[in-house]
Order: structure tokens, then C-alpha cells, then sequence
């Protein structure tokens, strides 16, 4: 089973993108699911998550009014979108997509990693 993840890229400062990542709704329908991100020679850090049934957002400080969490669990995958607006140099990381049964704070022990994706944001 994976997590398939896409999106990022390369931007301004100051601007927009958008990540998705999408798994089987039969495998990840009761699964928290969200984004950690790392940069070189530093631990994933944990961004946001959002509970399996959507009710539930939780998120790291540094995000808040600039990112928003989203989930889709209406087709036959379970689709977590990272929708980061005002993107400032420091967000450049890759960013990752993750599930688990426990909430999403802490990367040791999450159950499934999606691919990384490159954010670079330039200044």
C-alpha cells in the first residue's frame, strides 16, 4: 500500500502552491493522514494532520494562516491536500506526505510515507 504525493515545485516568495496526496480509502479511510517536511540535516517536522474522518485539524504553529489542511474521503481514495499561500524562503524543505492510526506529531513510528516532494521557494 502507498501514499502517492504530488505537487510542489518552485516559487516566489510570497506565492502559492498545492500538494496532494492520495491513498486507498479502504486502507486509509479511519487513518489520520497529513505533512511533515525536512530540510538537510535537520528532523521531519511535523506541519499539519487532519483525523480520518475530517472532523479533526491540527496543525504547527508556523502554518497557521498560510497553509490550510484538507481531505477528500468521497472516492475510492483518501486524498490530503497542503494548500500553502504566502510562501516565505524558509518553508523550502521536502515535504512529506504521512499516515497513521495516532495523530501526526511526531514522525518516529508513523505507519506509511508517501514519496517526498520538493517545495523551493525563492526570495
Amino acid at each position: 500500500v502507498q501514499l502517492q504525493a504530488s505537487g510542489g515545485g518552485l516559487v516566489q516568495a510570497g506565492g502559492s502552491l498545492g500538494l496532494s496526496c492520495a491513498g486507498p480509502r479502504r486502507t486509509f479511510n479511519r487513518y489520520d493522514m497529513g505533512w511533515f517536511r525536512q530540510t538537510p540535516g535537520k528532523e521531519r517536522e511535523f506541519v499539519a494532520g487532519v483525523s480520518g474522518n475530517g472532523r479533526t485539524i491540527y496543525s504547527a504553529d508556523f502554518m497557521k494562516g498560510r497553509f490550510t489542511i484538507s481531505r477528500d474521503n468521497t472516492m475510492a481514495n483518501c486524498t490530503v491536500y497542503l494548500q500553502m499561500n504566502n510562501l516565505k524562503p524558509e518553508d523550502t524543505a521536502v515535504y512529506y506526505c504521512a499516515a497513521d492510526t495516532q495523530q501526526l506529531n511526531d514522525y518516529r513510528g508513523v505507519d506509511y510515507w508517501g514519496k517526498g516532494t520538493q517545495v523551493t521557494v525563492s526570495s
